[in-house]
């Protein structure tokens, strides 16, 4: 905490390095890709298991390689840019109403929002792109499998 005119504050370099770290921290809590889930139809019932993993790794390199993203790539700019803005205004808005410095809490409101919308836009950068589910679930059906979801 440094002190200026008699306010504490955190120093914009302490908040980027909470920001990394939970970035970082959430990057390295997420799990392996979901896959998809049969239904036992005659065709798995035919092809078996082992098979059926091969054909589910066939298909989404064939989605892969069609150009279509695996993940929700590009959520954390900006979801951080978007939590930026919302964090400024809001905190402008209570500091009108409130009294005080509106450039000072606006710029906290503004980190607390970059912070937020970053950690955010992480968790759901991670996640499976529908596009690429939908990609995969039409080719085994093609194949003649039944998927009933992703786990």
């Amino acid at each position: 905490m440094q002190t200026l005119a008699g306010k504490q504050f955190v120093s914009p370099l302490a908040a980027l390095l909470v920001l990394l770290l939970t970035v970082i921290v959430t990057a390295g809590c997420s799990s392996s890709p979901k896959r998809p889930v049969f239904y036992p139809n005659a065709h798995l019932n035919r092809v078996g298991g082992h098979v059926a993993q091969q054909d589910i790794d066939a298909c989404m390199q064939l989605a892969l390689t069609s150009g279509v993203n695996q993940t929700k790539d590009g959520e954390v700019g900006r979801k951080a840019a978007s939590g930026a803005a919302i964090g400024s205004a809001g905190a402008g808005a209570w500091t009108l109403v409130q009294g005080g410095s509106v450039g000072e809490r606006m710029a906290a409101g503004a980190a607390a929002g970059a912070a937020t919308g970053a950690v955010r836009g992480g968790i759901q950068s991670t996640e499976q792109s529908p596009i690429f589910k939908n990609f995969v679930n039409r080719c085994l059906s093609e194949k003649g499998y039944s998927v009933i979801g992703w786990q």
